[in-house]
């Protein structure tokens, strides 16, 4: 069974969009997405430098379109609800799943996270917040270690992965006083995403969901809430909104694949973040990172091999 996922900020790197422009369709495709939501993706995901891409505003539909250009190029002549098994998102990339899986169309993912991204550029102005990866550790004892300290494990990842969210201060904190056996790196992120300090991005999103007619799934699509598959459209809108200001389950998220019976796990561009959470936490389980179109010939074959196994 063949697992599609998508990544999360922090994953665009400056130029990555400059090969998906040769691939037919695919320039004016970008071009018809950054009129509608008044931001040129083209130039951002091809000539911006790593700073102008971090801001949280530009990175979340850079990020959604990029992992669009790329499904729809590997899926290009297959229904999804043949070859795929399930789908799922980290973070902001649930939009691109729910479309992927069919819940709404892919112009509504973009003005959907063009909205996202600016609220939670607004929230994140609030205060100085910021996250941290904290690596390694039991589970357990880092969660509680983090909450000490009033931080917030914003996403739970596996793979020995958790990330701390909240105040410079609290942050400084855990620089200085990091979990027994675990390591803490700091993040180029803007701010305390999955946190309370996202409240007023939800009640923006919550505002901007209200005319969204939503389909239920055609493939299993797996939140990040709690790792379940959720088969109701609406529901799916609801937990997309709602997600922005709570953690980040990819560890449960994983789970769920495991027991959905996956065999194969495809990274949508820019690949590289889930698949190696993958590595660590679904032992066994085939992965691959579409970075570029140079990738797709052996994504192609993933699909191939692993389609027959999907429900």
């Amino acid at each position: 069974m063949l697992v599609l996922v998508a990544p999360g900020q922090g994953a665009q790197k400056p130029g990555f969009l400059n090969p998906w422009l040769d691939l037919p369709g695919v320039a004016d495709r970008l071009r018809e997405w950054s009129d509608a939501i008044d931001l040129d993706l083209v130039h951002y995901g091809t000539e911006a430098g790593a700073e102008e891409i971090r801001d949280t505003a530009v990175a979340q539909p850079l990020l959604v379109a990029s992992a669009l250009v790329s499904a729809g190029a590997l899926l290009d002549g297959l229904e999804p609800g043949r070859v795929l098994g399930a789908t799922a998102g980290h973070s902001v990339g649930e939009l691109a799943a729910a479309a992927t899986a069919g819940v709404f169309p892919a112009g509504t993912a973009m003005s959907l996270v063009r909205t996202r991204g600016r609220a939670m550029a607004e929230a994140a102005a609030v205060a100085e917040t910021g996250m941290s990866a904290v690596l390694g550790g039991e589970p357990e004892a880092v969660t509680a270690h983090l909450k000490g300290l009033g931080l917030t494990p914003a996403n739970i990842n596996g793979g020995g992965q958790i990330v701390a969210a909240g105040t410079a201060e609290q942050l400084a904190a855990l620089a200085a006083d990091r979990p027994e056996g675990a390591r803490v790196i700091p993040l180029k992120v803007a701010g305390a995403f999955h946190t309370e300090h996202m409240a007023p991005a939800v009640t923006t999103l919550e505002a901007a969901v209200r005319d969204v007619a939503a389909e239920d799934p055609a493939i299993r699509y797996v939140s990040n809430k709690d790792g379940q598959v959720v088969a109701s459209g609406d529901e799916v809108v609801q937990r997309l909104v709602g997600q922005v200001a709570n953690p980040v389950r990819w560890d449960l998220c994983m789970e769920t694949f495991q027991e959905l019976g996956a065999t194969a796990l495809i990274e949508v561009c820019p690949g590289g973040t889930l698949t190696g959470l993958a590595k660590r936490g679904l032992p066994g389980v085939q992965t691959l990172a579409l970075k570029s179109p140079d990738d797709l010939d052996a994504a192609r074959a993933l699909v191939t091999e692993h389609a027959a196994t999907a429900e």
